[in-house]
């Protein structure tokens, strides 16, 4: 299946607070979309990576993505190598991205940073036609996504452009919420240890943030993202006027 955007995640939940409202614009306008976890969260406080994938997986019902899969590499411990590398240019080359989300490229949880490194190498990486990947025994082909676009994660770094999630916030939220065991819940109250996640007051941070960046561009909502490359409009009806 060939997706018009693939987001990566260290965590799972991480495209979920991030770039949740964006999946959802996207396949509100007919594209394909998926998520790649790059672990499966086992080292968080509370539940479990069994309980975590149940999540997950509930998640993607949520955000109506085409495709789901966990890469298993280990939490807060996976390298820059090879190995890693091509993992990931194996997913690119398989679901044939136009654009792929990653996370931010520097953040207050060490994988994010590593993951977006990982996750940009790659995505050029896999357009290099002397590096031989094989998916269930098929060779694969070089390909090379149009952009990689890093979302805004916990700390407050400056986007390069935003997208209007007004009308996607609540299955936004919806989406992250299904992390029972992670973000507040009032049912799971007591049962593991309270986190910075944990805290009712985190979600609230979301909302919040999401409204000051969508208050920026005229809009009640909207999500950030950072990119490296220039990015070119064909007409300024693709511009969002914000009403003065």
């Amino acid at each position: 299946m060939k997706l018009d955007v693939l987001a990566f995640a260290a965590h799972p939940d991480d495209a979920e607070l991030s770039c949740a409202g964006t999946l959802l614009v996207e396949k509100k306008n007919g594209k394909k979309t998926g998520v790649v976890d790059l672990t499966a969260g086992e080292l968080g406080s509370r539940g479990t990576a069994e309980i975590r994938a149940q999540e997950s997986a509930e998640a993607k019902a949520i955000l109506q993505l085409d495709v789901r899969e966990n890469l298993a590499m280990p939490d807060g411990f996976f390298e820059h190598s090879k190995e890693n590398l091509i993992r990931i240019i194996e997913m690119i080359r398989k679901y044939r991205p136009e654009i792929i989300l990653c996370n931010a490229p520097e953040d207050r949880h060490p994988d994010h940073g590593k993951g977006a490194k990982l996750v940009e190498d790659a995505a050029f990486l896999s357009g290099l036609i002397k590096i031989e990947t094989n998916h269930e025994g098929a060779s694969q082909e070089a390909w090379r996504p149009k952009y990689v676009f890093h979302y805004i994660q916990d700390r407050h770094l400056e986007p390069d452009f935003l997208v209007d999630i007004s009308d996607e916030i609540e299955l936004k939220l919806q989406s992250i919420k299904a992390y029972k065991t992670q973000f507040f819940n009032a049912e799971m109250s007591g049962t593991g240890p309270e986190t910075y996640i944990s805290k009712p007051e985190f979600l609230d941070n979301i909302i919040n943030n999401n409204r000051l960046l969508g208050k920026r561009i005229g809009v009640p909502f909207a999500e950030g993202f950072i990119t490296r490359k220039k990015i070119g409009i064909r007409n300024f009806d693709a511009l969002i006027q914000e009403n003065t």
